[in-house]
Formats: structure tokens, sequence, C-alpha cells
């Protein structure tokens, strides 16, 4: 048998079609039951009430024995007539009497019966219902109590077939919407198989298909839209991924050249242990190149997965440019710059990996400043009004140099990317994801980058968001 989970959507509905129509033709029983019940009772007691008012007229008109047996004919005859009927008038006189003994009559057993009794007669199937009354004495006739019954066999077996009718055309109701349920379902939901067949024939080989909402119902739509964005975002990464594996390769593809080509060089004839340690030496900056391309990529790679746990805690982070200036001072001393810090303030960082942005974003500015000028470090507090680690910290780092044309600020952040100034720097350790780092780690802090270029000076730098009250500091 299958589980609810393996069935179809049109057999889910159809089952849910037949749940519903079993709810209503049940109720809808229930309540002609009740109703047909009712007007069977209501219908006994019309009847009882009639025989009875006519021999009840009868005995009470009767005033001594010759005229008693006029009654006696008369309820002979209605007994007659209808064989389903009894009468019984039992008095204290013998002779005022119809009925072989009195019977034993059992009271109504709720208001729905009308005050009809019941009495349950040998051979009967069904008990009879009855009404009763007493007539006073009038002349030589003593007080009678007339009983009137009506066997309920024809009744109860009314009721009887139309329950089993009712329920046979419960039965053939529910398997009829059901079936039209299912039918209904799979007319319903053919736009959705369309739609199902189409995306079936959406390739990698072209990103740029899309599933077409046309001729759909508006449910669809919307899903349609929501789908067709996912598959631009999925273009949009699949577009990036593609890119970044080119930039990778090329960047690896050059440290790779050069150490084959100096290898090949070296072999080419005998050398001496002074050369060979050269070529050694030339190789093992290329290696560290690669390495430092790898390590850059695993941690970017970590960083967007949500894989490095941050150890937060509130420092002034005046404290920290400083100690990041003072590894790079043999840098900056080299050519000719000056470090500067503007404003104090505190926030919550990681500290290695504040510091490790704060390094790459000198580097970039020292790489791209006029020897000997000033590189400025601006700290600022989330608000102007308050310096405290309650309100987040903007870092920026600006420098005077050449500047940066406008069409290359958007795209300053992104991997492997360079500005056509800086490709001078190939061979040096400088690849392009620095600034990448940065971002990576801003986003970790919650924060976001930002540069500017205008008049010679580059601002360069990052945000950093107060962290939740439930996260770890």
């Amino acid at each position: 048998m299958k589980r609810v989970r393996d069935l179809s959507i049109a057999q889910r509905l159809a089952a849910m079609f037949a749940l519903a129509a079993l709810l209503v033709f049940a109720l809808v029983g229930v309540a002609l039951y009740h109703v047909l019940q009712t007007q069977i009772v209501r219908y006994q007691h019309a009847e009882l009430a009639t025989k009875l008012r006519y021999v009840v007229g009868s005995v009470a008109l009767c005033e001594t024995h010759e005229r008693w047996l006029k009654v006696e004919d008369k309820v002979q005859n209605l007994i007659s007539s209808d064989r389903s009927t009894k009468v019984w008038a039992w008095s204290s006189n013998p002779d005022y009497r119809i009925g072989d003994a009195e019977p034993t009559i059992s009271g109504a057993t709720s208001r729905r019966d009308l005050g009809m009794g019941r009495l349950l007669l040998p051979g009967a199937e069904y008990p009879y219902r009855t009404l009763q009354e007493l007539v006073p004495a009038l002349g030589n006739r003593p007080a009678v109590r007339v009983s009137v019954a009506i066997d309920s066999k024809p009744y109860v077996s009314a009721l009887r077939w139309f329950t089993l009718i009712m329920l046979a055309l419960g039965v053939c109701g529910i398997a009829l919407v059901a079936l039209l349920g299912h039918w209904i379902a799979r007319v319903g939901l053919r736009p959705l198989q369309r739609l199902s067949n189409e995306a079936q024939t959406l390739s990698p080989s072209n990103l740029s298909q899309r599933l077409q909402p046309a001729q759909l119902p508006p449910e669809l739509v919307r899903l349609t839209g929501t789908f067709n964005g996912a598959l631009d975002r999925l273009e949009a990464a699949y577009t990036r991924l593609d890119a970044f594996n080119a930039d990778v390769a090329h960047e690896l593809r050059t440290p790779l050249t050069n150490l084959m080509g100096q290898t090949q060089v070296a072999l080419s004839r005998p050398r001496e242990v002074a050369q060979l340690e050269d070529v050694l030496q030339s190789n093992l900056e290329e290696l560290e190149r690669m390495r430092g391309i790898i390590n850059d990529m695993l941690f970017l790679s970590r960083a967007g997965q949500g894989d490095i746990a941050l150890d937060r805690v509130c420092v002034p982070l005046a404290e920290e440019v400083a100690k990041t200036g003072e590894f790079l001072e043999y840098l900056l001393e080299e050519a000719g710059m000056q470090l500067r810090i503007d404003g104090a303030v505190d926030a919550w960082i990681d500290t290695s990996l504040f510091r490790r942005a704060m390094t790459n974003l000198l580097h970039n500015a020292v790489q791209h400043a006029t020897p000997g000028s000033e590189i400025v470090v601006e700290l600022r507090g989330g608000d102007a009004a308050h310096s405290d680690c309650g309100t987040g910290a903007r870092v920026a780092v600006r420098n005077h140099g050449a500047g940066v044309p406008p069409q290359h600020l958007a795209r300053m952040f992104d991997r492997f990317y360079r500005v056509d100034a800086a490709r001078e720097h190939r061979g040096e350790r400088h690849h392009g994801l620095g600034l990448s780092i940065v971002k990576a780690i801003a986003s970790l802090h919650g924060g976001t980058v930002f540069a500017d270029s205008r008049e010679g000076r580059t601002t360069v730098g990052f945000s950093l968001a107060t962290p939740q009250p439930h996260s770890p500091a």
C-alpha cells in the first residue's frame, strides 16, 4: 500500500475530495435520517390519535351493555380493515371489556416519542406503538381505559431501507467525487506538467535559457518568476566561478612557467654551485608566491562558507593599527613614507583578522602611493557622537598617488582584479586577492567595504558592525 508521501498530487487531491465528500454525505445523511425518523414518529402518533379518537368517541357515548355491543362491532371493523392495529378496552366490569387481557405498556422513552408507549406482543418482530386514554363512567358503564396500538414494522423497515439506500448512494457519490476530483486535478495540473517538461530541457550548455511564464496560471507565473530568478543567480555565480577559475589558472600559470623555464635553463648545461643556488632561490620565491595564492584562496573559500569562527574582543583600533604599522615599518621606510593614525575608536574585532585586513590595505596604499608621501588611517565610530564598542566602527586608509579611474572603483574588491596602473607589479607577490580578503573579513564582522578616488587621493576601507547580543564576543 502506498504511503501518503508516495502519492502524486492528483491522487492526494482526489483523496481529499473523497474525504470532503464523505464528511458532507455523512452530515447530510445523519440530518436526513433524523428528519425522517421524526416524521415517522409524528405520522405514527397522528395515526394512533385518529384511531384512538374514533374508539374513545364511541365508548364515551355508550351507557348500556346493548350499546357496548355496537362499540365492539366498530372496533372489530377497525381491526379487520387494518390488521396492524390492535385495540383494548379494560374496565372493572367484565361486560365492558375488549381484549383477552389488559396489555402491559411501557411508557415513552423520550420526548421525541410524543407520549406514545411501547408494547411487545408475542410473535411480533418489532414493538407496537401505543396511545391510551381513560374514558369516565357513564350510566351503567364504568370507567374504561382504551388502548390503541399499531405495528411499527413498516416504519422501521422504511427507515432501514432509507439508511441502506443512503449508504449506497453515499459510497457511489464518494467514489464519483474521487474520480472526478482526480480528473479535475490532472487537468488543473497540466500547466505544471508542461512547466516540468520545459524545465527538463534546461541545459548547462545554454545558461541564458529561462522558463516561459506565458499562458500559465497566476500561481505558476509567480513560481516561474522565482525559479527564473534562481537561474539568474546561478548563471551569475557560474559566470563568476568560470572567470575565477580562469584567473586562478592564469595566476598559477605564470609562476609555473617561470619554474619550468628556469629549471630547464639550469639543466641545459653544467652549472656552478652558486648558479644552482640562484636558480633554487628564484624557484623558492615562485613557490612562495604560489603558496600565497593557494592560502588566500582557501581563506576566501572558508570565509564565503562561514567556516571561520570569530574570537571578537573589544579593543582600541588605534593600537591594532599601530602594531600593524610596526610590522610594515621596513616597507614604509623603504618607500620613504610615513604612517599617521587619525582618530580613536573601540570596536569588537577578531584581532588576527583585523590585522590581516589592515596589512592588505596598507600594502595596497604603499604600492599605489607617491614615494615619500603620507598614508593616513582614519578611525571613526559608527555614531559620530560616541566611540565606544556599542556603535561599530569605520576604518579608512588614504594615500596620495595617481588615483584610480572611476570605472575601476566598483571592481577593486573582486578577486584577481587589478587596475591597469597596477599591472606593472606582476613580478611582485601581489596577486590581486588582497582587497578581496579585506572584503571577506569585513563581511565576517557584519560590515561592508568602500573605495573612493578623487584629486589624487585614494581612500579604501571597511566598516565593522557591533555584534548582536546573542553573538559570541
